[in-house]
């Protein structure tokens, strides 16, 4: 076997960006306006908020919504950024570790690109291997 390529990592991690994690004690943009509404109905008529807490308050619920668009823009580049990654295997030999725990390698045939919902994988002697479990890549045959 060729010696490894200059600046290979070990296990790449393999979560998946473009998936958020939807908890119920996580507040949202809706959570936000659903507590903003609340308030402005039951506000006290004989002392009602002022008009520069409103303009703040609604000025947050804008940064909240800016800064979801921001992780959405981001999780797209960081997927568009894996796939790019990924091509780059096709030709090389890899070692990887299989679903029993055993160390193996082989050549990559091709690269099945990620989606929101899957990981990408390479195509190793037939098997497809998540990108996470590639642990080496050689610089030859």
């Amino acid at each position: 076997m060729s010696s490894p390529i200059a600046g290979s990592t070990g296990p790449q991690a393999t979560s998946n960006a473009a998936t958020m994690v939807d908890r119920s004690d996580q507040m949202d943009k809706d959570t936000f306006l659903k507590l903003l509404v609340a308030q402005m109905k039951y506000q006290d008529p004989s002392n009602p908020a002022s008009s520069s807490e409103l303009m703040a308050q609604t000025a947050t619920f804008s940064q909240v919504e800016q800064l979801q668009q921001i992780a959405t823009q981001n999780a797209a580049m960081l997927a568009m950024q894996r796939a790019t990654s990924a091509g780059t295997l096709v030709g090389q030999s890899v070692s990887y570790t299989a679903e029993d725990g055993t160390t193996a390698t082989g050549k990559v045939s091709s690269v099945v690109i990620a989606t929101d919902t899957s990981e990408a994988k390479a195509m190793v002697g037939g098997v497809a291997v998540p990108l996470g479990r590639i642990t080496e890549v050689f610089a030859g045959s």
